[in-house]
């Protein structure tokens, strides 16, 4: 059977590789992502993957205690970097061909983001992790995610994250929240759900990118929607 689609871009939040530890990066949560990402790249799909910076330093929380926000905001690109760094060795150690990007350029660690050598890698099976955001402050690691993915012609982005799908309300808080398995970009905006900064969304809209939400942290579900093609999750679609 033919998988469901061919390029995906898998935007993970920087918080997620806290795992239980409460700071830093957890060594456990790092394996199990690289092993999820290899059993979709194993299976024929080009993946590539944005990180976020969060659990490491974040440019708008610099702001709020008195830092530059532009100070801030490279201070956080640097930490997308060090998060990825961090995923390139748990991939490399499954034996996954993985390429890491830099939106700034640092070649001692990274290729810079030259968009045809990133499609080239992908076309020749290597993951190709993009870092340092888009490389200008001001922009999220969300909107990084969905430029990213427009210029190099993605099918989808699945953002990972620890609930399973998006919610009426926080589903944490409120457990009578309602899911939803399918919703329309317009209704997300109605509703103001918090799904990626407006930024992000509209690039996403603009250029017809579906999005879908899901749980990275329940293991097989990243392969269950890439490859077998179900319904995990919530998928953001536009009219």
């Amino acid at each position: 059977m033919a998988n469901k689609y061919k390029r995906i871009l898998l935007k993970l939040s920087g918080e997620a590789l806290l795992g239980t530890q409460g700071h830093g990066i957890d060594g456990d949560i790092l394996t199990q992502y690289a092993e999820e990402i290899k059993s979709v790249q194993e299976e024929g799909v080009e993946v590539c993957v944005v990180i976020g910076g969060g659990n490491i330093f974040r440019g708008v929380k610099g702001a709020t205690e008195g830092m530059d926000r532009v100070q801030g905001d490279y201070m956080g690109m640097l930490a997308t970097m060090i998060n990825s760094m961090a995923l390139q060795d748990a991939l490399e150690q499954q034996n996954v061909q993985t390429r890491l990007m830099s939106a700034i350029r640092m070649e001692a660690i990274a290729e810079p983001f030259i968009r045809r050598r990133a499609v080239r890698h992908l076309e020749k099976g290597r993951v190709v992790i993009f870092g340092a955001g888009t490389g200008n402050p001001y922009f999220t690691t969300d909107t990084a995610g969905a430029l990213r993915a427009i210029e190099i012609e993605a099918d989808v982005i699945l953002k990972g994250t620890r609930v399973d799908g998006i919610y009426d309300s926080d589903p944490e808080k409120n457990a009578d929240a309602k899911k939803y398995d399918r919703i329309t970009g317009d209704d997300v905006l109605k509703q103001r759900l918090s799904v990626m900064d407006l930024t992000a969304f509209t690039l996403c809209r603009e250029n017809n990118t579906p999005i879908i939400v899901f749980n990275m942290n329940e293991r097989g579900n990243f392969k269950k929607i890439v490859v077998d093609g179900e319904d995990e999750g919530t998928t953001v679609v536009w009219e």
